[in-house]
């Protein structure tokens, strides 16, 4: 499976870079990590959540590594999730902040079957991967993931979908 997405972020590159390099900060905006732990010597532990509540684990390491401009990766041998990557950071135009460029490929655990199972309960690389890149836009201008929960409809926003369009009583608009 692969996914490729990008955003501009508003701000300098050496702050963008800078926040993705440290990769314990990735967990923060990446909606399927748990965590990543920093093993020395450009490697790292990375723990996720899978389909059917299962959680995987495995090690990865940097295969390059050009300060504010690149960051690519592979997982080591016998990772539960082999995978590899590359994130790419650029000036916007305009000097609008920080174009930030995201390539991935991975096996999702269970091999073919995996992939059936992640596609049938909703997982699209593309769509997890656009996500994470709002969330971590929003972390690097406003220092937090903005979200929902706090509106009266809370999680369940259907409860919008069901009500009726507001319409004047019978009598009461003029002509």
């Amino acid at each position: 499976m692969s996914a490729q997405a990008a955003v501009t972020v508003n701000r300098p590159v050496s702050e963008v870079f800078g926040y993705w390099h440290d990769v314990t900060n990735l967990a923060t905006f990446m909606n399927h990590l748990e965590d990543v732990t920093v093993l020395g010597g450009g490697r790292s532990r990375w723990t996720a959540k899978a389909p059917a509540g299962r959680v995987v684990t495995w090690e990865a390491e940097i295969t390059a590594d050009v300060p504010e401009e690149l960051i690519a990766w592979h997982s080591l041998p016998g990772a539960a999730v082999d995978n590899t990557g590359r994130v790419r950071f650029r000036p916007a135009p305009g000097d609008r902040g920080t174009e930030v460029h995201v390539d991935l490929r991975y096996r999702p655990p269970g091999g073919r079957l995996g992939s059936v199972i992640a596609t049938l309960a909703g997982e699209n690389p593309t769509q997890q991967l656009r996500a994470d890149l709002r969330r971590f836009k929003q972390v690097m201008e406003t220092g937090e993931v903005v979200r929902s929960e706090g509106s009266p409809e809370g999680t369940k926003a259907s409860r919008q979908l069901r009500r009726r369009p507001a319409r004047p009583q019978a009598g009461s608009v003029s002509s």
